[in-house]
């Protein structure tokens, strides 16, 4: 599937839920990572009906249509390269850990889900000031948290499971509380249930540990090239 494709499918979305009446672009997402809720620099205009907003059909439309459509290989689409391998990785954690493929697959569908959901938001200016500042204290916790797990991982004998579960734990509620009155109570289960999975001070533990030694080091290596970037 192409990035212009999906574009297309988008769009078509958009267009058949809002009787053909969309706005040009409407509906069209930008690349992005997924770490700094996938933002993209495009806006679109303001209905200038009273009673009926294309904006919010198209804005309705995206959710739905890219919330189908998430999966591991979509999410190659939305974010970079290097997010993309962290992705992959947690992926695989998820799955030897738990020793089951569909519960791994659900918890990173979710997570992407919640992540295209957040960033249709926010690029749909959907969110007040004071969300906006909520945001920005989200991807400072969430930036906390990956320079604590990347300490862990370089320093012997600091890691503490309790500390970095307490991070996830506050991005949980932080992100909860941006998106408390924009989405379902069911995104709202899907966000705890991916931060309540890695906070599981059980799977940090044998993320630590020497079995996953492997996956802990390319999740360090995408985190310290993240947060040189700026993308985190």
């Amino acid at each position: 599937m192409s990035f212009d494709y999906l574009k297309f499918c988008v769009c078509a979305c958009v267009a058949a839920e809002a009787g053909g009446a969309g706005s040009p672009g409407a509906a069209v997402i930008g690349d992005g990572s997924l770490w700094p809720l996938l933002v993209t620099d495009h806006t679109p205009a303001p209905s200038t009906m009273e009673s009926f907003s294309s904006k919010s059909l198209a804005l309705q439309a995206e959710k739905k249509l890219l919330s189908k459509m998430a999966g591991r290989s979509v999410a190659h689409l939305f974010i970079d390269e290097t997010s993309s391998e962290v992705l992959d990785e947690l992926y695989r954690v998820s799955k030897e850990y738990t020793h089951s493929r569909p519960t791994a697959q659900r918890v990173i569908k979710d997570l992407i889900k919640v992540a295209v959901k957040v960033a249709v938001l926010h690029r749909s200016g959907c969110f007040s000031p004071g969300e906006l500042a909520l945001a920005t204290r989200f991807r400072q916790k969430l930036r906390q948290g990956a320079m604590t797990a990347l300490s862990f991982g370089e320093v012997d004998f600091t890691f503490e499971a309790a500390v970095l579960a307490g991070l996830l734990t506050e991005c949980r509620d932080l992100l909860l509380e941006l998106v408390e009155r924009h989405l379902t109570p069911k995104s709202h289960d899907r966000i705890r249930h991916v931060f309540d999975h890695y906070s599981d001070p059980d799977l940090l533990a044998a993320l630590y540990g020497p079995d996953f030694s492997q996956h802990l080091g390319k999740i360090c290596d995408g985190l310290r090239k993240l947060l040189d970037e700026g993308k985190l």
